[in-house]
């Protein structure tokens, strides 16, 4: 690999062989990161399509207990997250990820029967413990298949799954809004039921290291992917390396990922919970609030790959960064000052530029933090930051506002204007540390040294 003038370094030239393995990666990994990601969208935004398809009249529950719900969830997601990362590093990621999603599958069928708020609070709870592995263990199977130049885009086809899929959750939705008796329950039983399909089929099939069976690698091909892993550094350890923890606890990088990911998502959390019900409000139909659904989704797809075409524009996560946060905050702005009537849908479009910061956020980790346990750790700090966010943001949406939510909306909107802050300050760092490695001159290091990104003076950052 050759380094550029600012420390970067240049992509790596695939030979056939090897882009040849890379679209055998893509055919065996990407279904199980689409479905997975699909199934944890759609299972926990199920609940604001419940809100207007009856969940209110059968269980009587007030508009402050709905906004309750939406944040238990993030309270058993949180407590897990420090747990999932030891756990994920004593047992095989596959098996590990596909027994939880046959019990959030089976916690999200049971809230069907649910029929007053303390039943639908711990199923949400437990569906939060259960949901907490899934962005970790796809994070860490992405690390360890794919070279650090391929993970912007990968993460971004991760979180373009949740958009694609909540498109099928809708429409899925759409259908069952027929049902004349209680659709907000047959829409669970539905998606619980696919999701623990999905489990069975991660449990099996999923590969989950670079030398898995699932993949049927040749002799030629592990070559391959051995010299990949020079490159992506993630060699997977059973071990668990407690100094690598430490060595987190001491870089300011680490609070500046928990920042951003805790700002960044107020928004996600409270769009989340509450789109359809801030729609429905704008004057719409049951029916059509939930059509008004897709674009959103779309919004999704266009910040995704906002966020990766500008990034290797401009070789900056924070570039792609302040394009996507600095949209969604012109949405928020629009969400205070618009009319409340259907103009403010575009407000609430442009708000979901959560998306492509996330995107960057978690390509940011993938190529910059290197040690098996360090890595874990920063994803579980990412995830948490993340589950905060979700957790506060459909608590600042005040009940007393309702429908216009002032509050809610400011409070996004500063949120976007620290995750740009966040992302400029973490990329300065890097390059003035790439600065004084290349004035000191690199090489290699054997990834299964497991070393640290502070540890190997060799690690290059990227910007």
């Amino acid at each position: 690999m050759l380094e550029n003038d600012d420390g970067a370094r240049a992509p790596v030239v695939k030979s056939a062989e090897e882009r040849k393995l890379v679209r055998k990666l893509n055919a065996r990994i990407l279904p199980f990161v689409f479905l997975a990601a699909f199934v944890q969208f759609a299972d926990k935004s199920a609940l604001s399509f419940a809100a207007i398809l009856g969940l209110y009249n059968d269980t009587g529950i007030t508009a402050t207990e709905f906004s309750l719900l939406g944040s238990i969830f993030y309270a058993g997601y949180i407590a897990f997250q420090l747990p999932n990362s030891y756990l994920m590093q004593k047992f095989p990621i596959k098996k590990y990820l596909g027994t939880l999603l046959v019990l959030w599958g089976i916690s999200v069928a049971c809230t069907a029967l649910c029929r007053n708020f303390v039943q639908l609070l711990v199923c949400r709870v437990i569906l939060g413990l259960c949901e907490a592995c899934t962005y970790p263990c796809l994070y860490i199977v992405v690390n360890s298949h794919y070279r650090r130049q391929e993970q912007s885009t990968v993460f971004a086809f991760l979180w373009l799954s949740g958009g694609m899929g909540s498109i099928l959750s809708t429409l899925i939705c759409y259908g069952i809004a027929h049902v004349t008796v209680s659709p907000w329950k047959w829409n669970y039983v539905v998606l619980g039921v696919l999701t623990v399909l999905i489990g069975v089929m991660t449990f099996f099939f999923l590969p989950d290291t670079p030398l898995s069976p699932c993949l049927q690698l040749t002799d030629d091909e592990k070559k391959i992917v051995a010299m990949r892993t020079l490159d992506n550094a993630v060699v997977r350890e059973k071990e668990v390396k407690w100094y690598q923890y430490r060595e987190c606890l001491r870089e300011p990088r680490l609070y500046l990922v928990f920042l951003f990911a805790c700002c960044n998502n107020l928004t996600n959390g409270g769009i989340v919970v509450f789109s359809n019900p801030f729609i429905q409000g704008l004057g719409f139909s049951a029916l059509n609030t939930i059509l008004l659904q897709l674009p959103t989704n779309l919004m999704t797809v266009i910040y995704c790959t906002t966020a990766v075409l500008v990034h290797r524009k401009t070789n900056s996560f924070a570039a792609g960064t302040a394009v996507c946060a600095g949209a969604g905050l012109v949405g928020c702005i629009l969400l205070n000052v618009l009319p409340h009537t259907g103009i403010k849908l575009l407000g609430a479009y442009l708000a979901w530029g959560f998306n492509g910061c996330q995107v960057m956020l978690l390509s940011m980790i993938a190529a910059n933090v290197s040690g098996y346990s360090k890595k874990l750790m920063y994803n579980a700090i990412a995830t948490i930051g993340y589950t905060v966010g979700c957790f506060v943001g459909p608590l600042v949406m005040l009940a007393r506002e309702a429908p216009v939510y002032r509050t809610g909306w400011s409070v996004f909107a500063a949120g976007y204007f620290v995750v740009i802050v966040c992302m400029a300050t973490i990329s300065f760092m890097a390059a003035r540390t790439n600065k004084k490695r290349i004035a000191r001159g690199i090489s290699y290091t054997d990834p299964a040294l497991n070393l640290t990104d502070r540890e190997d003076k060799n690690y290059i950052y990227k910007l």
